[in-house]
């Protein structure tokens, strides 16, 4: 049973994987997310998060950098602990670019330091949810669209940075 479940799960987020993977030869929303992905990435969410400690020290800047900080512990414990290998690796017809990451794909790191970023901002100016969260959504979505991600890494990637951004948002607050 426990099994069968399992597998289930796993065809329906190949489908999901593939429904999403297979607009990858559209021109300009390749371009799009080419950019976009890059908002998750190291060099991106570090220097945002000192912009935010440099231009306004305050808890809020503090929350983000830590959260982000931290929020990388459980990606590093938990591509170590589950070893998946990414999607275009395992499945026939991904569409990928040049050169992909060669990592373990579980969970994402780029949708993780996002959520981790934009969680505390997003808690304490509700208003600048309306642009954060599209934008962390769509890092999400263009790490399945290029064939890096399946959809779990990206939802537990959500998750973590979710997780870490309010937890170290509640730690500075204090």
């Amino acid at each position: 049973m426990k099994a069968k479940l399992i597998q289930y799960v796993y065809d329906a987020e190949c489908r999901l994987f593939k429904s999403v993977n297979q607009h990858f030869d559209r021109k300009h929303l390749n371009r799009f997310l080419r950019l976009l992905t890059h908002a998750g990435g190291a060099t991106f969410t570090i220097v945002i998060a000192c912009l935010l400690l440099f231009l306004h020290p305050s808890s809020v800047a503090y929350a983000c950098a830590f959260s982000l900080a931290v929020s990388h512990i459980p990606v590093a414990i938990a591509k170590k602990l589950y070893p998946r290998q990414r999607p275009y690796i395992q499945l026939k017809h991904t569409k990928v670019l040049e050169n992909p990451l060669k990592d373990h794909s579980f969970p994402s790191g780029h949708t993780t330091a996002i959520f981790s970023l934009v969680t505390p901002l997003m808690i304490t100016y509700p208003a600048f949810a309306a642009i954060l969260l599209p934008l962390a959504v769509t890092v999400g979505v263009s790490r399945i669209y290029l064939g890096l991600h399946y959809p779990t890494d990206v939802m537990v990637g959500l998750i973590l940075g979710i997780f870490s951004g309010a937890v170290s948002l509640n730690i500075f607050l204090v």
